[in-house]
């Protein structure tokens, strides 16, 4: 554990609301740390305004705060949501079945579930991943505005992970346009070696990608003879999760062209 990220923790855990405004005296009162070292955590804090300087002098928790907690609320709702859904998709495809949103530059992985004929070694629950080469993470790549995918592709160096990282900026651009058509994006090995993976978008009201789902295992069939009937259900499924966080279809603009249930299908 990173110590100065403990005391900046419990920093902000000293205010409540029956102390939500305090001085740096009473501060260093009800906290085990020299007066400089909370002065310094503070200062940090409301750099990134999770601590707000109140015109006496006092501190007060800053708006940072509740952008957190909404953003954990979301993330909360959206995964419960979800997960009936994907468990639907991981029973019926056989495969591992992962949900993640965006974290200012790279995916959270917020609900998974593991294959249990191919158990992955696979980016756990809470963990961080790149989103330039996870299908779940070109994504939301893809359907995000150009100035936003922009800014994240260009303050982010692609790194290679596997021979078949893709590290071009021009081709991933390429690779992203063919996913916005398509409505899903694809993963062949780029992350993790002998890893494939189909993902697709899950919007919101406001039609803004706030997360993706995928399909993901170690058979390279799931990119092959598989990927007509798994995009199918993926999409789909991705669809469903969406309406349930207030995503109304546009029909004439509708990325999904299976407007009923392809779950009777068969795969390959």
């Amino acid at each position: 554990m990173i110590a100065s990220v403990i005391k900046a923790i419990e920093v902000m855990q000293v205010f409540s609301s029956t102390n939500p405004v305090l001085s740096l005296a009473e501060l260093t009162e009800l906290l085990p740390y020299p007066k400089t070292t909370i002065f310094t955590l503070l200062q940090t804090l409301e750099s990134k305004g999770l601590v707000e300087k109140c015109d006496n002098g006092q501190y007060a928790l800053g708006n940072a705060i509740i952008t957190l907690t909404q953003a954990v609320r979301i993330n909360v709702q959206l995964r419960d949501r979800a997960a009936p859904l994907l468990r639907i998709l991981s029973d019926h495809c056989h495969e591992s079945v992962y949900l993640a949103v965006k974290n200012e530059q790279q995916c959270l992985y917020i609900y998974a579930i593991e294959s249990s004929d191919r158990l992955l070694a696979r980016t756990a629950v809470g963990e961080m991943g790149p989103m330039y080469c996870s299908s779940i993470g070109k994504a939301m790549l893809a359907f995000m505005p150009e100035n936003e995918r922009d800014r994240i592709l260009s303050e982010n160096e692609m790194t290679r992970y596997t021979d078949n990282t893709i590290v071009d900026r021009q081709i991933l651009e390429t690779e992203l346009t063919a996913g916005r058509n398509n409505g899903y994006c694809i993963d062949n090995s780029e992350h993790e070696r002998e890893v494939y993976c189909i993902g697709a978008p899950i919007f919101d009201e406001k039609r803004t990608p706030i997360a993706a789902c995928s399909i993901s295992g170690k058979s390279p069939e799931i990119l092959s003879n598989k990927l007509q009937h798994f995009s199918s259900v993926l999409r789909y499924t991705a669809q469903e999760i969406s309406r349930r966080m207030g995503f109304i279809p546009d029909r004439s603009t509708m990325i999904w062209p299976d407007a009923s249930n392809p779950f009777h299908l068969t795969s390959d």
